[in-house]
């Protein structure tokens, strides 16, 4: 495997995941700091690494597999690292919407990641590939993730409320997009 500079932006997002949490559990002064400021970097390497990787043509069988695993375990892991923790649940406009949508968004990631390996068993996986609206809801929904984790008011905008109204509009968006792959597997496996 040849290290690249988009595969070691793939490996630093998956290693941010356990220094998010720590930071986040740390105690410490300024810990959402931190947790929000690793996050955001984990979320711009997720960018940049496909990015560089077409750019440079540096793409990899490893890079291939370990991109959208990286990108599923880091919205899992802080997803449910947000739902589980009791003061930020305490401050939501909605908890009972929260837990949902995050349950949707986690179970969307899963039924996805499991039709494309299914299509590309079938040798249909082009008929899974990312859609814009997939795109626009990881957008919505990494920003949406950096707010919560930050929770705090910044230059007096309240980044917890705007997290949460923001994951609902990841939601929204996470079924659309669901939808999409959905019915693009049903017309490619109808259509065989």
């Amino acid at each position: 495997m040849q290290l690249t500079i988009p595969n070691c932006l793939t490996f630093f997002r998956i290693a941010a995941i356990p220094l998010i949490v720590l930071a986040y559990y740390s105690g410490w002064k300024y810990d959402y700091w931190l947790a929000g400021i690793l996050f955001a970097l984990a979320g711009i390497s997720d960018g940049l690494d496909g990015y560089l990787a077409r750019k440079w043509n540096q793409t990899s069988k490893i890079g291939a597999f370990l991109d959208p695993v990286a990108d599923k375990l880091l919205v899992a892991i802080m997803l449910i690292l947000v739902a589980t923790d009791k003061s930020l649940l305490d401050n939501l406009l909605w908890e009972s919407a929260f837990s949902i949508t995050v349950m949707v968004i986690i179970g969307r990631e899963i039924t996805v990641s499991a039709l494309r390996e299914w299509m590309a068993e079938l040798g249909q996986r082009a008929n899974v590939a990312v859609s814009n609206v997939g795109k626009f809801k990881t957008g919505i929904q990494m920003t949406s993730i950096g707010c919560l984790l930050f929770q705090h008011d910044l230059l007096f905008l309240p980044t917890l409320i705007i997290g949460e109204l923001l994951l609902y509009i990841a939601g929204v968006l996470t079924i659309w997009s669901m939808t999409i792959y959905l019915n693009a597997a049903y017309k490619a496996v109808k259509a065989d």
